[in-house]
């Protein structure tokens, strides 16, 4: 696992990626800040949303007693935002030992982030970027095998689910950008406010 570092408020995203890029590595084509990112990711967010409506729905029509409960549905929305910086520890996870993983937060874009410059296999970054769905695919199988009388619990773990599917939309588009534009034996890596590529 890679050393983690808690750096409190993130207002320049490139201080924390200065790793040493090979002369050959390329730019990926990403887009130019995180908030752009983030519009730009917006139809990866479409799946996610519809797998927890369609999941609520599922279960209240073919289980005939499932009772929503607003309050805990809010709880557990409130528990997945706190689970964030575990997402972001997810993500630390993955680099190597060598690695240092800088998370925080960038009040701007409201987003907590983990921040690193270290080269990765291409299969090894998919890995690294998705893992942190885990936090939602775990509560949403649960909520899907429990019976439906729990209510109080269903409604929590649909809340907490919600945020945890949805939350990687942005690691979802980076993935896509990267199986686009790379091969399969490219070394990623993220330096200062881009994403490169060597072959």
């Amino acid at each position: 696992m890679a050393k983690l570092k808690w750096v409190g408020i993130v207002d320049d995203v490139s201080k924390y990626q200065q790793g040493e890029i090979p002369d050959n590595a390329v730019k990926l084509k990403t887009p130019k800040n995180t908030a752009d990112m983030q519009i730009k990711a917006l139809p990866f967010l479409i799946p996610f949303v519809l797998i927890t409506f369609i999941s609520m729905f599922c279960k209240s029509f073919f289980c005939k007693a499932f009772y929503v409960k607003p309050f805990f549905i809010v709880s557990g929305f409130l528990f997945g935002f706190l689970l964030i910086f575990v997402h972001e520890v997810l993500h630390g996870l993955v680099y190597p030992k060598s690695a240092n993983v800088y998370i925080g937060i960038i009040p701007k874009s409201l987003t907590a982030v983990a921040l690193a410059s270290y080269p990765l296999s291409r299969k090894r970054f998919v890995i690294m970027s998705l893992l942190p769905l885990v936090l939602g695919v775990v509560p949403i199988f649960l909520f899907w095998i429990l019976p439906a009388d729990l209510c109080e619990l269903n409604s929590f773990l649909w809340g907490t689910a919600a945020v945890g599917l949805i939350s990687p939309y942005p690691d979802c588009y980076n993935v896509y950008l990267v199986m686009r534009q790379t091969t399969e034996n490219s070394l990623i890596q993220f330096y200062k406010d881009d994403l490169y590529a060597v072959n």
